[in-house]
């Protein structure tokens, strides 16, 4: 983990600490990612809908990008992380069949499922205009803030 990663972290933890609601940290994740992280080109967060469990919604979001609004629990890149439990990295999104385009300048994404008490909740989703981005050392910084987020959802 790079000395930016830590520094990233503690400064979450620190948020996460006063922070009154769990929307409020990700806002504050996926602001900071977007600016800190050169090659985190869109940032945001996917919810489970309480109306529809099947269903992602998108939540709070920094990029140059509109996102998918609604995702179905059995498509895409956010689909198969949640169907699957496991953080889903792609290193060339034009290569998966699964990918869901937000952008055409998006080329690598890592989506890592929240959850809370074993059970999805949110999901962390990054993508970048780089290929290769998300190396194992991103991939571990990319999973430690989500599960710093899914600690928050289990306080509230």
């Amino acid at each position: 983990m790079t000395p930016a990663h830590e520094e990233l972290l503690r400064e979450f933890q620190d948020f996460a600490l006063t922070a009154s609601t769990a929307k409020s940290v990700m806002e504050h994740i996926a602001q900071r990612l977007h600016e800190k992280m050169t090659r985190y080109n869109w940032v945001g967060f996917y919810l489970v809908d309480p109306a529809d469990p099947g269903i992602l919604v998108v939540g709070p979001f920094v990029g140059s990008f509109t996102p998918n609004a609604r995702i179905p629990l059995d498509t895409g890149l956010c689909g198969a992380a949640a169907t699957s439990g496991q953080t889903v990295v792609v290193h060339d999104v034009s290569k998966d069949p699964r990918y869901l385009a937000g952008s055409p300048m998006v080329k690598c994404e890592i989506v890592v499922p929240i959850f809370v008490r074993n059970k999805l909740a949110a999901e962390l989703d990054v993508e970048s205009y780089f290929a290769g981005t998300f190396t194992q050392a991103e991939q571990d910084f990319v999973e430690d803030c989500a599960k710093m987020v899914g600690k928050y959802f289990e306080k509230g």
